[in-house]
């Protein structure tokens, strides 16, 4: 009688404490750009050239979603990706008429996608991924979408999966109810096939990609203080993106050089896009030692090195003494991702720290509130959960101890980042989680420490 093997949680992965951070680093490269240059690409008429696409296993997911629906790959991705390849997009034809598309974890591809094939009339698609996904409320964009003309179904009136039916669509006016880049984005790729201009009015400013790589596209964008309008653009031609480091990504280094004492660690070719430095205003303003040079800025239509027009910058960061300060109102958004790390800086900091007006963080791959308090507190970090945020009493130290991830890539990473800058290091559970958007994470931390 056979049976089946045993298969055995992996061990958790320790992080003991460091000497100082020294060294250059280029972390991987931008995310959320990733995405979208996968997705632009897609609906463009004609190829695009990728350069520096994240390898991880969230973009991947993109590539091989935008393939089911039509566009080619050249070379196509296989066991590492290539340092430049080629998307053909379907152009004004659209995409492929059916289809199951898997997301894997990747929350930006199911928050964006839908917006590019709702608008084609015929079409049937059913979205849906791992478990994680399952979790995640997809009605911010069944919701606004419907009022467009969409026939969306979702699970239980907010999750995937995700039945959509392509529908002709037409501009409508939506005031988002919470601020959200990936709403925002969605209805404006919804917006390019739609009758009439679309409009989206944001309660907070969220990061721009979107728009920055849709005006590099060719797509006709009108900006203001508090909105976004997009006009019909069936013909969209993206020449080239250069992918940026992330800053998301450096910003573990950002952190962990801050904190651990003689460190000095110069990060190369990072996204300095102004909708997502709230990072670095945050750490300057508690006493953070950074210094950002632009290194230069690309069209992304023909030439240059940015992401569809993404400014870089070389960052070097060196230790320093940190105060506690308040996050709140319109620089949660530019930093909504960075706030866990926010959180760890603050236990090294003099005096108490507040993270307010971040209830978003409830819905990312984890409730990163709850996580986060958990990760902390079970460090030895004074820190306590609010109702729509966090409040730390900066001790200068960390004791040590396990953090478990749960699976999200950012708390693994930033228990990696506590164990070097603990007193007696950190073993982190699910190690692995890191390597949807960091894959090489552990190696470039343990290199530089």
């Amino acid at each position: 009688m056979s049976h089946d093997p045993v298969t055995r949680p992996p061990e958790p992965v320790r992080f003991e404490p460091s000497g100082p951070l020294t060294g250059t680093l280029t972390p991987p490269a931008d995310k959320s750009i990733s995405h979208r240059a996968a997705i632009i690409g897609a609906i463009a008429d004609g190829p695009t050239r990728v350069l520096n696409f994240l390898d991880s296993d969230d973009t991947r997911s993109s590539l091989s979603a935008v393939a089911n629906l039509g566009a080619m790959l050249n070379p196509e991705p296989r066991d590492f990706m290539p340092d430049e390849f080629t998307i053909e997009g379907v152009g004004p034809g659209g995409p492929r008429s059916l289809g199951r598309i898997d997301v894997g974890n990747a929350g930006t591809l199911m928050r964006l996608l839908p917006g590019w094939i709702a608008g084609y009339e015929g079409g049937l698609w059913r979205m849906n991924g791992d478990a994680s996904i399952r979790r995640r409320p997809v009605d911010r964009i069944a919701d606004p979408l419907r009022l467009m003309g969409a026939e969306i179904e979702v699970t239980d009136g907010r999750f995937p999966p995700i039945r959509i039916d392509g529908r002709h669509l037409h501009g409508i006016e939506y005031e988002l109810p919470v601020a959200s880049a990936q709403v925002k984005s969605c209805l404006l790729i919804a917006g390019l096939r739609a009758e009439g201009p679309t409009t989206v009015i944001e309660p907070l400013a969220t990061r721009d990609h979107t728009e920055v790589m849709l005006e590099a596209a060719g797509a006709k964008i009108e900006r203001g203080d508090d909105r976004v309008t997009v006009w019909p653009s069936p013909d969209l031609r993206l020449d080239r993106v250069e992918v940026p480091a992330d800053i998301s990504s450096a910003a573990f280094f950002l952190v962990s050089a801050t904190i651990v004492p003689g460190s000095e660690v110069v990060l190369d070719r990072i996204g300095i896009n102004p909708t997502r430095t709230g990072i670095l205003s945050i750490l300057g303003r508690m006493g953070a030692d950074i210094k950002v040079e632009p290194q230069d800025k690309g069209t992304g239509h023909g030439g240059g090195a940015g992401g569809g027009g993404e400014p870089i910058g070389r960052i070097t960061v060196r230790s320093a003494g940190l105060s506690g300060t308040r996050i709140e109102g319109d620089e949660v958004p530019l930093a909504i991702d960075e706030l866990p790390l926010v959180a760890l800086a603050a236990c090294f900091a003099e005096g108490e720290t507040v993270i307010a007006d971040a209830e978003e963080l409830k819905r990312k791959e984890s409730d990163r509130i709850a996580v986060v308090v958990e990760a902390l507190s079970g460090l030895g970090a004074e820190i306590e959960a609010t109702a729509d945020g966090m409040r730390i009493t900066g001790t200068g130290s960390l004791r040590g101890g396990t953090v478990n991830s749960h699976g999200d890539h950012r708390i693994a990473m930033l228990g990696a980042v506590a164990g070097i800058a603990s007193r007696e290091g950190v073993a982190v559970v699910d190690m692995e989680a890191a390597s949807v958007s960091y894959p090489g994470f552990e190696a470039d931390l343990r290199r530089l420490a």
